[in-house]
């Protein structure tokens, strides 16, 4: 079967390879030059199923009003004259109870859990490396609140066998031991032992490389313009270099699958949530993290990939405004600096944002719509790197025609109704 998949970031990637590795014929086409170039290209870096969770839970909207009056704020709003991002922030606020905060982690936690066993698997088959590290992920709280409010993630991690650990200041100085010199600053920490590390654009391009040797083709460059409807089905792609036609066609352009999306009548529930990040060479390997740090009051992550650092983080909204503002700068060397103090050489900084693909809920949009050969791969938010392979595997299946090894429910567009 011919099957178009539309990007090329980690998602994409990830679908084309195991299309490929289940006999299909496919081709990649993205307005990048090689894979991996937006949001999959500087993120944290985390493969993080503990840590899935949504961003919409019992006492974010006043929390988010704390966030927007901070210094080194994790929450960044800039209003448009755009009814999605209002529409988008309602259907937010509407998720903002215990019980949809438990079904929606849960249903993050079930794609994400799966997601990382296959990549264990893909890892094991094929040898790819790509900077990674299995030393889990330590979740630091400042104040006894934010430690106390562990107790419902705790839930949902017990329902689905994750494992834990939640730490004093000398459990969680015994897997970092950089810390000890800021130890005073934080009351404790949940530890997920299961989560692992790696650099996500390495990771897509050897994967991308993989993929061609199995026969993906790769058209990059190419600037989708519009999805043809014809008959009740897509009919064909129109690019900057004429239509391109398959049998089954996959949408995973991120954040900006709606505007491809809404022609057609399907109103996907995605916007464009802005992240940054720095990258700095370690400076003191004694000194730098060991593996991935979150500092739960900022929401910023510091990750280990191999000689290097990674600091990632904050939410901005401002539509799809790319510009590199430096008071994320600022922001970002403050996390490291104030728990790492000599780890990296921040005088030799990079500095990037992208853009993140969020769904009100927290959790992805996989698999059909009404379009009967058109399936959906958007939505992954910051986790997209946590869910790619799992999602790759799935979309996989059922373009194949076999029934996913997970549970779907909840995780397609009818969610949304």
């Amino acid at each position: 079967m011919q099957v178009l998949v539309l990007g090329s970031g980690v998602i994409g990637v990830s679908i084309a390879y195991f299309l490929a590795r289940a006999g299909h014929e496919v081709t990649v086409v993205d307005r990048q030059q090689a894979p991996a170039m937006e949001t999959s290209h500087a993120n944290a870096g985390e493969v993080s199923p503990g840590y899935s969770a949504p961003w919409a839970g019992p006492g974010v909207p006043v929390k988010a009003i704390k966030w927007l009056l901070m210094r080194h704020a994790p929450l960044i709003l800039r209003p448009q004259l755009d009814p999605a991002m209002w529409r988008w922030c309602l259907q937010m606020l509407r998720n903002c109870t215990a019980r949809r905060y438990r079904i929606n982690k849960a249903r993050m936690v079930r794609l994400a859990e799966y997601s990382r066993d296959c990549l264990r698997e893909l890892r094991a088959e094929t040898g790819i490396r790509y900077d990674e590290r299995a030393q889990g992920t330590l979740q630091l709280f400042r104040t006894q609140k934010q430690l106390d409010g562990v107790a419902q993630d705790v839930e949902v991690l017990q329902q689905f066998g994750v494992p834990y650990q939640v730490l004093d200041r000398d459990g969680y100085l015994q897997y970092e031991p950089a810390l000890a010199t800021v130890k005073e600053k934080f009351v404790g920490a949940l530890r997920l032992p299961g989560d692992e590390t790696g650099d996500c654009f390495l990771f897509t391009q050897r994967l991308a490389e993989m993929a061609r040797a199995l026969g993906v083709k790769f058209e990059f460059g190419v600037h989708v313009q519009r999805i043809e409807e014809a008959g009740g089905e897509v009919a064909a792609v129109h690019t900057d270099r004429g239509p391109m036609r398959a049998d089954r066609y996959v949408l995973a352009l991120g954040s900006y699958s709606p505007l491809l999306a809404r022609p057609l009548g399907l109103r996907l529930p995605v916007y464009p949530v802005k992240g940054y990040s720095i990258t700095v060479p370690i400076a003191d390997f004694a000194q730098a993290p060991e593996s991935t740090i979150m500092d739960e009051t900022h929401k910023v992550a510091i990750t280990r990939l191999g000689e290097r650092i990674r600091v990632g983080g904050m939410a901005q909204l401002s539509g799809y405004d790319l510009r590199l503002d430096e008071a994320r700068r600022e922001t970002l060397a403050f996390v490291l600096t104030d728990l790492f103090p000599r780890g990296g050489d921040l005088a030799r900084a990079t500095f990037w944002t992208g853009l993140r693909p969020m769904t009100p809920d927290g959790t992805p949009i996989l698999g059909p719509c009404r379009l009967p050969n058109l399936l959906l791969a958007t939505g992954h938010g910051t986790l997209g790197w946590t869910m790619a392979v799992g999602t790759g595997r799935v979309i996989a299946d059922l373009v194949s025609g076999r029934t996913p090894q997970i549970d779907m429910e909840g995780l397609d567009l009818s969610r949304y109704g």
